[in-house]
């Protein structure tokens, strides 16, 4: 007979289940995409395999990198990489990782010592969480784009101690789809003497002439000690890189163990990164659909007034629907209606804001925005009164 699993487990899962936050993986949403991070359309792009048999052709590296960048799975392809994303996103050098995830965890978990502190705002990623958890510094959480409550915890920890300070920030955040105050930020960091570090992982493709994020649009990038770039939204493909100085490429290499001990990435790997980096800069009239349709959401939302709808001008858009059933069920009834969104619900979101999550795309159009409103209103005037509580009630 096969083992029990052990009872904490399954009363974890119970408890997930009885709150309706129980997670399951399930196919990808079928009809009208209002849900993927693929802002610009370029995962289906004509662009992006164009070349690789050439090139594959002519490359004389193994496709498997067979060890960890220390060891055997270092080769020039992946150096040349690193540099082109350098000197694209206005760095001294870049680090590549496997992922977002793996970025912020491995950078923020190696910084800081056991006398230093580390900042992060309330609504940053589970990523940077992570690597805060895993850091030996002290952590302390910052009301959500309040540089004036940073500077207040920033000062005391100058009191207490002769440490440094981090400030983790992201420059779009995920689930609101608001923007850091950058330019309060780095301001604040500089003149303290605290170490930004910016997520730009739903800027990248998106913000700046070319969309190399947010920090370099605000011509920011000297004041900021380090910026993750993720290639799994915009760009279409998956892994990420952390960028800044000299220093800081050499401290990560050496300190930060996601790295060291971390199989290195495999020779399609380094070209499609950079294939979807050089789609990405192309991709001017992709960005400049996507901030149409934006501004065309911003403005049909106002014409429903049922909707509790975030005012937010990034291609990140929500819909407040309180309680995990009711978000679920909306969900539902426009996959029903044709259109893939998702329900975010707690406690990926606080109780009480659970909300749909609606994307924006550059390949969207006018009238599914519409479309979806209309749904979308339709369902809330649908519901009880009773059965809809009051925004941010728990």
């Amino acid at each position: 007979m096969p083992l029990a699993p052990p009872k904490g487990i399954l009363q974890a899962l119970a408890l997930r289940e009885s709150e309706g936050s129980l997670r399951s993986l399930r196919p990808s949403p079928v009809g009208i995409d209002l849900c993927s991070n693929d802002y610009l359309g370029l995962s289906s792009g004509d662009d992006f395999l164009l070349g690789f048999v050439e090139w594959w052709e002519s490359s004389s590296h193994r496709m498997g990198a067979t060890g960890s960048r220390l060891v055997s799975g270092n080769f020039d392809a992946l150096e040349e990489l690193e540099s082109f994303l350098a000197h694209v996103l206005h760095a001294d050098r870049a680090l590549l990782f496997a992922s977002g995830f793996e970025a912020n965890s491995a950078l923020l978990g190696a910084l800081g010592g056991r006398n230093d502190i580390i900042f992060y705002d309330e609504q940053v990623h589970a990523s940077m969480r992570e690597g805060v958890r895993l850091s030996v510094a002290r952590a302390h959480s910052f009301r959500h784009n309040d540089p004036e409550h940073l500077q207040q915890l920033i000062m005391r920890a100058h009191e207490k101690s002769q440490g440094e300070v981090y400030v983790a920030v992201e420059s779009v955040y995920s689930m609101d789809g608001d923007v850091a105050p950058l330019a309060a930020l780095t301001e604040l960091c500089t003149r303290l003497g605290a170490h930004l570090i910016v997520d730009e992982a739903h800027a990248t493709g998106l913000y700046g002439e070319q969309g190399t994020g947010l920090v370099q649009q605000l011509q920011l990038e000297e004041a900021v000690f380090a910026r993750v770039h993720t290639f799994g939204k915009a760009l279409g493909f998956r892994g990420a890189c952390v960028v800044g100085s000299e220093v800081l490429r050499s401290y990560l290499v050496n300190f930060a163990r996601a790295f060291i001990y971390s199989t290195g990435p495999d020779l399609f790997t380094v070209w499609a990164t950079r294939r979807a980096f050089e789609v990405m800069l192309r991709a001017g009239d992709a960005r400049v659909a996507l901030w149409r349709l934006v501004e065309f959401f911003g403005e049909a939302r106002k014409h429903y007034e049922a909707l509790t709808a975030l005012e937010v001008t990034s291609p990140i858009q929500g819909v407040i629907l309180p309680g995990n059933s009711t978000v679920l069920a909306a969900e539902k009834s426009l996959e029903a209606a044709g259109f893939g969104v998702r329900a975010m619900r707690s406690p990926t979101v606080p109780r009480g804001r659970e909300r749909l999550r609606i994307c924006l795309h550059s390949f969207n159009t006018f009238d599914q925005v519409s479309s979806v409103l209309q749904e979308l209103n339709t369902f809330v005037l649908r519901i009880p009164v009773s059965g809809l509580p009051a925004v941010g009630a728990e």
